[in-house]
């Protein structure tokens, strides 16, 4: 899914973070290894990216949480220099060839 996010240039960067969750879940404590994927982006391309990520999402529900931040002027100016970077020929969703592909986290 990473990979997916950055050759379609929805994202500049895309942090993946091995964890543990404990969450509710209907109507039970669930508890779950996970991979967190913190993607580093800009409004613009918010929707289209919410709209991937659940498309491509194993979970029927995965996590979404957005904010606002401030960036450096040095790492803004590279965060809209590869969200604006020409976007890959290859940024089509996994074909039924490659199913792994969606539920790699980095696929």
């Amino acid at each position: 899914m990473a990979r997916r996010v950055l050759k379609q240039r929805l994202a500049a960067c895309v942090t993946l973070t091995p964890l543990r969750s404990l969450y509710h879940w209907q109507g039970a404590i669930e508890t779950a290894t996970e991979v967190q994927l913190l993607f580093k982006t800009d409004s613009a391309r918010l929707t289209a990216l919410q709209e991937l990520v659940h498309r491509l999402h194993s979970y029927s529900c995965p996590e979404w949480l957005h904010w606002p931040v401030t960036a450096s002027a040095g790492y803004g100016a590279w965060l809209g220099a590869e969200l604006t970077a020409p976007l890959s020929l290859d940024a089509g969703p996994p074909g039924p060839e490659d199913p792994a592909a969606a539920a790699d986290p980095a696929g």
